[in-house]
C-alpha cells in the first residue's frame, strides 16, 4: 500500500493559508504510508507531465489534524515518488491547532493569524 488511507475530501476545518503562508513553511521529509490523501481521482495527464510543478510550490502540502497527515496538495507528486520507488515525499507539514474545529484557526484571512505554526518532520 501506497498510502495509509485514501479519503475523500477534508475532514479538518478551513486552514486559509495563502500560497505565500505555504512557502514560510520549511519542508520535511514525509513518508508516504503515513499520509492520507484528500482525493481519490487522478489525472493521468497530471501525473505523467514533466513540468506539472511548473506554475505550483515545488512541494506537497500536509496538514497535520488530530494525529493524522492529510495530503492536501501534491497527489500527482506522491505517486511519482512511488513510481520510483521512493518511500518518501518532500513536503510542506502545517500543523493545524486542535481546537480549529471550534474556530480558533483565525479565518479572517490575516495571515499573522491563521500562519504556519511548524514544519516538523514526522518520524
Amino acid at each position: 500500500m501506497i498510502f495509509k488511507r485514501v479519503g475523500e475530501g477534508r475532514p479538518y476545518p478551513p486552514h486559509d493559508l495563502s500560497s505565500r503562508s505555504w512557502a514560510e513553511i520549511p519542508p520535511s521529509q514525509v513518508r508516504l504510508d503515513q499520509l492520507v490523501t484528500t482525493k481519490d481521482t487522478l489525472h493521468l495527464m497530471a501525473l505523467l507531465d514533466e513540468d506539472s510543478t511548473f506554475f505550483g510550490d515545488l512541494f506537497a502540502h500536509v496538514v497535520r489534524w488530530r494525529g493524522e497527515l492529510y495530503l492536501e496538495d501534491g497527489l500527482h507528486r506522491a505517486l511519482r515518488a512511488a513510481l520510483h520507488q521512493r518511500n518518501v515525499l518532500h513536503a510542506r507539514v502545517y500543523d493545524m491547532p486542535d481546537g480549529a474545529a471550534d474556530g480558533e484557526t483565525g479565518g479572517s484571512g490575516d495571515e499573522s493569524s491563521s500562519g504556519p505554526t511548524a514544519g516538523k518532520e514526522t518520524r
